[in-house]
């Protein structure tokens, strides 16, 4: 396999497959799902949010950017955080990157968050290609502890359910949109 030849994506997990390729269909699908609540819309969309809550699915779309740099680049591989993550000081501004969107443009946070997904699934296809998903990651815990592979991408499945889930409630009192599945003619950035 070479790096300038794009694979297909799945939609979601197949029926009766490998573990991995249910894992990976399964943080596709839900990839898909997110994509798909939050596209199309412009500043004030992005900005909406559902009192009492700050949540917007502009600060969705930064935090799920951070997250899939967070899991598939700093922890599965063990490199330092690509911009604009490396720049922040955490420590002084643990919720920057909810708090730093106001300003950003739409078409910043989507351009953002899909190359942070590109980036992600490259990663993840060099990891797999050196071995399984039992196989530890770069990333060891305050513990001691060195999750493997599939810890990753299990977390990395639950963080973006649990998102797409409050982009679902969000999309919605923007212009009605509901569904758990995006149209099948819809594609994933």
């Amino acid at each position: 396999m070479t790096d300038d030849i794009e694979e297909p994506v799945p939609t979601e997990p197949p029926v009766a497959g490998s573990e991995v390729d249910t894992l990976v269909g399964s943080l596709e699908r839900q990839r898909r799902i997110f994509a798909w609540k939050c596209e199309g819309l412009d500043a004030v969309g992005l900005g909406a949010r559902l009192a009492p809550s700050a949540l917007t699915l502009g600060g969705l779309l930064n935090h799920l950017a951070l997250v899939e740099d967070e899991y598939l680049t700093r922890r599965l591989l063990g490199f330092e955080l690509p911009p604009p993550w490396d720049v922040v000081d955490w420590d002084a501004d643990p919720d920057w990157e909810w708090r730093s969107v106001a300003g950003n443009e739409p078409e910043q946070l989507y351009a953002q968050w899909k190359e942070s997904v590109a980036r992600s699934r490259a990663n993840l296809r060099k990891a797999l290609s050196e071995g399984g998903v039992d196989q530890p990651v770069r990333l060891t815990w305050p513990d001691g502890r060195t999750p493997s592979v599939r810890r990753v991408l299990i977390d990395l499945v639950e963080e973006y359910a649990r998102h797409a889930g409050q982009a679902d409630l969000i999309r919605e009192s923007i212009d009605g949109r509901v569904g758990e599945d995006p149209p099948a003619d819809f594609r994933t950035p």
